[in-house]
């Protein structure tokens, strides 16, 4: 594993109870950050599996304090501003700075475009991308204010490439985060902040499991019949979610100084197709 040294920053996880959030907050620490990891910790309506709980937040915390880091666990939900705006402020105060936004938080589920339910639209819209939004306009804000410098790393989706059938609303937000990124590079760039995205492949996540017992193989099998497998390498499966923290750590990292505005495909291939 690559070393980079994160000693004396502060990385702001959302999405943190479990899975890429949880991979990402351990990661920082193992590599010296001290970490605030946020989730919503309750259900969200349209979404049909169980996201993640007060429990699975407090140990992800615990996981970072393994690691010799001091971590601060924050229930926030990222579609509401004035619990953002809170959370940044919490932070601040329990650690003085923020140097890395990871914007984690997403959710995952299907309905063909003509059949969709407006709320399930309004859902996925406000989580997965007005989410990543909020998120960076009050960190972006700090880091204005602090100025000098800081990382904000968003994960988008090979859906944020193409196209995939019955996910139009989750397609929507990741191609919203390349285009978002994009901009947000461009005006915080005087303010030396590096912005750019992560583009994972399929993940073996609670995600990932709880959208296929939700709606069951079939549809996965539908979809592979229009696409083919996820991936080139391997037998086409899933990746695990430490290969797109690595991504994480490298974009966040001095090692990417001159790195920004870009979407950093780990795929395993499946776009190359």
């Amino acid at each position: 594993m690559p070393t980079y040294d994160f000693s004396g920053k502060v990385a702001f996880v959302t999405g943190g109870g479990r899975g890429q959030g949880r991979s990402h907050a351990q990661h920082y620490a193992k590599h010296g950050a001290d970490v605030v990891v946020t989730d919503i910790c309750e259900n969200i309506g349209t979404n049909p599996y169980e996201l993640s709980t007060s429990d699975d937040l407090a140990e992800t915390a615990s996981l970072v304090e393994d690691e010799g880091q001091e971590a601060l666990a924050i229930e926030m939900d990222v579609r509401d501003e004035s619990d953002v705006e809170a959370a940044v402020d919490e932070a601040l105060d329990e650690f003085g700075r923020i140097d890395i936004l990871a914007n984690n938080a997403g959710i995952f589920n299907a309905s063909e475009a003509t059949e969709m339910d407006e709320a399930m639209w309004d859902e996925m819209i406000d989580t997965n991308l007005k989410g990543v939004w909020l998120c960076s306009k009050h960190v972006g804000q700090h880091f204005i204010d602090r100025g000098d410098g800081g990382k904000i790393v968003t994960t988008s989706s090979t859906a944020g490439f193409v196209g995939t059938p019955a996910n139009g609303h989750y397609v929507a937000t990741k191609h919203g985060v390349r285009g978002l990124t994009k901009t947000l590079a461009l005006e915080l760039a005087e303010y030396d902040v590096n912005v750019n995205a992560v583009a994972p492949t399929g993940i073996d996540t609670p995600m990932i499991s709880g959208y296929v017992e939700s709606y069951g193989e079939e549809m996965l099998n539908q979809i592979a019949e229009l696409t083919g497998p996820f991936n080139v390498f391997g037998d086409g499966g899933m990746i695990e979610a430490k290969d797109i923290s690595e991504a994480y750590m490298w974009l966040s990292s001095d090692a990417a100084r001159y790195v920004t505005g870009i979407t950093l495909p780990v795929d395993a291939g499946m776009l190359a197709k």
